[in-house]
């Protein structure tokens, strides 16, 4: 989407691959959402004009062949960030850019001026279409919240958001990071929870995944889509799995492909397709609002080793059985060595070798630590290649530029998730848990045992 002279007007800028279109065609407007033999995420629009963009210009065309680079006019309020056009019925729509950064950091924004909210919200929209990597959203507590890849990206959104999309004054809140929850060990104990009327009872223990798998499932290598039984032999091959716990996985999660597992690994128990939807709908729910903190959970993997259901199917119904799965699934959590994970950038820092000793004080004051240095051969110049927590990432190129005397030129990726440590063990671990709920308002301490795990 390129925004165009026209306040809040896109033109949708892509490539024809096949056909020819014109101005005035009838044609299939596919979102990212959309299901071959579906009907959500779809609109039958004509197409207003065909434009050829030329550097600042554009210049009007009746039609375009493919392989071509094209500018439409129309469509732009039926698409968010990209989308696929077709006039086929048949067409399945393109694939969806991946990107190598995610949308780690995040400010809550609000119009200086409370009667402007609704600019904000129509330029939050705007922004998050003119952005592929940015992500707008509003939180229960009703913040709108802009989630960009790093500190200099969120910093152009949010100017672009104030001076062309919003057109208003707004405020923001210091930079927040996204954090996740996992596990560090197996379960101490196996989790029992009662349902609410006390006839059913679920057994569940919790144990981490391996780095690779989480990697795996988060790139669709391994996903909830693929075959039973070819997933299961990858897994048992891969990483040891058994082969009955490997056809019986119910869930990916949060949101069905996040790196969380639930796995029935009961034998010979009776009615649990019956109770299938309703524990999967509650492990969706506590994988994404986990008991620490209420950030997604990452890694974990959920066996339920065993139920007892009662016989008479209106006393197991899902107001029964959703309750007591989330809070089995959170004592599963909380027994199994819980831990905060940190977002980590991979930086790679240029500098002279006269620099090098200001890049290394710069990075061990904010707990980064330094994986290779070679010299670029050739040149006077080293390339230092470190992990940092983006945590700690904030103002980092000012503080370097101002160490190194301008010398250094550093660029953060996002790289992967680190454990900071067992929350209640580790005293660091538990002070960034306890601000993150202080800062979502809830009651600092994380809730006990005895609220999830109920007595024999």
């Amino acid at each position: 989407m390129v925004p165009t002279s026209d306040k809040g007007r896109f033109y949708a800028f892509g490539r024809v691959f096949s056909g020819v279109v014109r101005t005035g065609q009838k044609v299939r407007i596919m979102g990212v959402n959309y299901i071959p033999g579906k009907k959500e995420d779809l609109f039958l629009k004509s197409i207003q004009r065909t434009v050829l963009m030329m550097g600042r210009d554009t210049k009007q065309i009746e039609d375009c062949p493919c392989g071509n680079i094209i500018g439409l006019v129309g469509v732009d309020q039926f698409l968010v960030k990209s989308g696929t056009i077709t006039t086929s019925e048949v067409a399945h729509n393109i694939r969806v850019m991946k990107f190598s950064v995610s949308p780690v950091v995040r400010v809550a924004v609000q119009p200086k001026n409370p009667s402007e909210l609704p600019k904000l919200v129509e330029g939050l929209k705007r922004l998050a279409k003119s952005d592929p990597c940015v992500l707008c959203y509003t939180e229960e507590s009703g913040e709108h919240i802009v989630a960009g890849a790093g500190e200099l990206h969120l910093e152009i959104c949010l100017k672009d958001l104030a001076e062309d999309h919003a057109g208003i004054e707004i405020n923001t809140s210091d930079p927040v990071v996204s954090f996740c929850e996992s596990v560090s060990a197996v379960s101490s104990i196996t989790c029992l929870s009662k349902s609410p009327n006390k006839h059913n009872r679920l057994y569940l223990r919790a144990e981490p995944m391996s780095m690779e798998l989480q990697n795996e499932i988060e790139g669709g290598t391994v996903n909830a889509k693929d075959d039973v039984r070819s997933r299961a032999n990858y897994l048992t091959d891969a990483y040891g799995w058994d082969s009955n716990d490997g056809k019986n996985i119910w869930s990916f999660g949060p949101d069905s492909v996040g790196a969380n597992i639930l796995v029935n690994a009961t034998k010979g128990v009776q009615y649990m397709n019956e109770i299938k939807d309703s524990f999967v709908s509650a492990f969706q729910w506590a994988s994404k609002e986990g008991v620490l903190c209420d950030e997604n959970m990452r890694g974990i993997r959920f066996n339920i080793l065993d139920v007892t259901l009662v016989t008479d199917s209106i006393h197991r119904g899902s107001g029964q059985i959703i309750p007591a799965a989330r809070r089995v699934l959170y004592a599963a959590e909380l027994t199994a060595s819980p831990i905060l994970l940190e977002p980590m950038y991979l930086v790679d820092i240029t500098a002279p070798e006269n620099a090098l000793s200001g890049i290394y004080s710069v990075l061990n004051r904010r707990r980064g630590h330094v994986i290779a240095e070679e010299r670029r051969v050739g040149t006077p110049l080293f390339s230092v290649k470190a992990h940092l927590p983006v945590l700690e990432s904030f103002g980092f190129t000012a503080d370097l530029r101002s160490h190194t005397a301008g010398q250094a030129f550093p660029q953060c990726i996002f790289d992967h998730w680190s454990s900071i440590g067992v929350v209640g063990v580790d005293k660091r671990a538990s002070e960034v848990c306890t601000n993150i709920r202080k800062r979502k308002g809830l009651k600092e301490q994380v809730p006990p045992l005895e609220n999830f795990n109920d007595k024999l």
